[in-house]
């Protein structure tokens, strides 16, 4: 299992998109904004204070498929804001079922976030206010600060083939 993470707009799913489509066994790509938007109704923003019980709801949700699809054999790629703040149920779903676990964060500068934020389409998130608030949440990690790549002048190809290098590294595994 490998959760790929950072603030908004720093390439999460573009990056897993591209290793998930080129893995050379089965993969599965969990976004996990699919999961936020399953909420039809009563669904609060995720970074909204008052989230915190439906956040906790949905991240057990995620964890508990994430790792049927692992136990199935397959590798999994999470991509989402997955902050140190939320690891402790995947932690103990490796734990619990035996596999690896891996934890990489992309972070850009805050400027490039910001311009990759603008260009995007859809329902992704574009308030430059949350951007700022959620890249400062990732901007000193301690213990996990190891586990950043600086994505800054990479584009997509580029940091999708520094991610897959990280992942066959060994050296962002947390189990």
């Amino acid at each position: 299992m490998v959760i790929l993470t950072g603030p908004p707009a720093s390439g999460k799913t573009t990056a897993a998109e591209l290793i998930a489509g080129s893995a050379g066994k089965s993969t599965v790509h969990v976004t996990t904004d699919q999961f936020f938007r399953a909420i039809r109704s009563g669904f609060i923003p995720p970074h909204m204070p008052e989230a915190q019980a439906q956040n906790e709801t949905v991240v057990d949700a995620i964890v508990a498929a994430v790792a049927v699809y692992a136990q199935g054999g397959f590798d999994v790629i999470v991509d989402g804001i997955v902050g140190p703040w939320f690891l402790a149920p995947y932690r103990a779903a490796a734990a619990r079922t035996g596999l690896v676990l891996s934890y990489i964060v992309l972070r850009p500068a805050l400027g490039t976030a910001l311009q990759r934020a603008q260009v995007r389409t859809g329902p992704d998130l574009k308030d430059p206010d949350v951007i700022t608030g959620l890249h400062d949440a990732f901007a000193d990690l301690g213990d996990l600060e190891r586990h950043v790549i600086d994505n800054t002048d990479l584009d997509a190809s580029g940091t999708a083939e520094v991610v897959r290098q990280a992942i066959a590294s060994g050296r962002y595994r947390l189990s």
